[in-house]
């Protein structure tokens, strides 16, 4: 089988294994992208004073946490917004950071 430009097709098994680091690299991009995103939301629920008893900042309150729950506490600040800020800020960015690493390394194999 050829190609237009007169070359061989060849079989190489190296592609679709490239072609399926790539899918789960962008599979963990996305992951740690809408984690992030979640606690970024939730920062900013918060510093606007969003209404506690609706069910859409509930639902973003309780992803957060559980998101964020091995560093909550972690920072023990007098002011409340700086508290938030960085116990949830900090897993957001981490979250950024290895998704982002993991997947571009899995996309150079």
């Amino acid at each position: 089988m050829s190609n237009s430009d007169g070359a061989t097709a060849v079989n190489d098994p190296r592609r679709g294994k490239q072609e399926n680091m790539n899918r789960a690299a962008l599979v963990i991009h996305t992951i740690a992208d809408a984690a992030a995103a979640i606690l970024g939301l939730w920062i900013l629920m918060y510093l606007l004073d969003a209404n506690p008893a609706n069910g859409l900042v509930g639902f973003v309150h309780g992803t957060a946490d559980w998101l964020a729950g091995w560093s909550q506490d972690l920072f023990l600040m007098d002011t409340e917004w700086v508290r938030v800020l960085l116990n949830y800020g900090l897993p957001a960015v981490l979250y950024l950071a290895v998704g982002h690493g993991i997947a571009a390394r899995m996309r150079r194999f």
